[in-house]
């Protein structure tokens, strides 16, 4: 299923600048869910999108589909090969979405619809979006499951979503999210609650469909695992705002951020035998209740007084790796991550 070969924009598939939203609260107050995230996405490559739940990294990728919540605003600017979305008008999103921009959610088995064959959920937005008729878009799904390594193809056409395993719903929904040849995919924690085997099977395949179609990615994940075995590019993100960034290498085997330090620190390492695993204290500030200053100090080691007092904004560490910590305390490697 390679793409045509035609001139590509230039600059990259996705810049996002300064994009903050907002949700409404309980009391009628506007609650900062994401304050002046930047982000890009080169054509061709993949940017893992990391933190703990509640971090922000699903509701960047809502804001770009415009799925935010009921009543959630957001601004600053979302450009997808130089188009910003924040000046779309809602049919002009809706062409976007699923189009030029897709996404895979973290549960197909919810995200699937259960009493559609999974025929009909590949060939509706391909009906919609490509003005295919029935034949041809048939056809065109048999492509893409075969694509995505599903047995059978044809028969498949006819089943529905509770008759495949996880992992080959997985695959399914990738294959929806490629149906239109989107040039931007966003992959919502994509191998959450797969067994390791089918995690490894499922990046492998995103790792192939960004080659042979030179896709760009945004995957959302918790799981560092994953990022070391896919990702290009790693930003860290808490409470709403990026804290550090750079390619995988530096991040994973250098982080200058104590929160990227933290994630890794509690992860298993190869040949760490019975080693304790050390959690970083604390959780988490709800929405809304983001502490002045640093919103990770309270759970940080090297905080000072500065970081109570001063919202730090992300400096350039070296030409390609930046963090959001102005004390800068660390400069240790730590063990490289192992993969699923």
């Amino acid at each position: 299923m390679n793409k045509t070969s035609t001139k590509q924009p230039a600059g990259p598939v996705l810049d996002i600048r300064d994009l903050v939203v907002e949700l409404p609260g309980p009391d009628g107050e506007r609650l900062r869910a994401l304050d002046g995230v930047d982000l890009t996405v080169r054509r061709g490559e993949i940017v893992g999108l990391a933190g703990e739940s509640g971090s922000g990294k699903t509701m960047t990728a809502l804001a770009l589909l415009g799925l935010l919540p009921h009543g959630g605003s957001a601004t600053g600017r979302m450009l997808v090969d130089g188009d910003d979305v924040l000046e779309m008008t809602p049919r002009q999103v809706r062409d976007l979405r699923g189009n030029r921009v897709a996404m895979v959610f973290q549960d197909p088995m919810t995200s699937l619809h259960p009493m559609l064959t999974i025929g009909k959920q590949l060939t509706e937005h391909l009906r919609h979006h490509k003005k295919l008729d029935k034949r041809a878009a048939n056809a065109r799904a048999v492509e893409l499951l075969a694509t995505v390594r599903i047995p059978d193809p044809e028969t498949a056409l006819g089943r529905y979503p509770h008759q495949f395993s996880g992992g080959m719903r997985q695959r399914i929904a990738i294959a929806i999210a490629l149906a239109c040849d989107p040039a931007l995919l966003l992959a919502d924690e994509p191998t959450t609650a797969l067994d390791v085997t089918v995690q490894a099977g499922i990046l492998r395949l995103l790792d192939r469909l960004r080659r042979e179609n030179d896709l760009s990615v945004l995957i959302i994940t918790h799981d560092l695992g994953v990022m070391s075995a896919l990702a290009d590019r790693v930003c860290v993100m808490y409470a709403g705002r990026i804290v550090e960034s750079g390619p995988r290498a530096d991040v994973l085997r250098a982080p200058r951020h104590p929160y990227t330090r933290g994630l890794l620190d509690a992860l298993p390492h190869p040949g760490g035998g019975t080693a304790a695993l050390l959690p970083i204290p604390g959780s988490p500030p709800k929405l809304g209740q983001a502490p002045a200053g640093c919103a990770f100090h309270p759970r940080c080691p090297h905080a000072e007084q500065s970081c109570r007092e001063d919202t730090p904004t992300l400096l350039s560490l070296t030409p390609t790796h930046a963090g959001a910590c102005p004390i800068d305390p660390l400069a240790v490697a730590v063990p490289e991550v192992s993969a699923p």
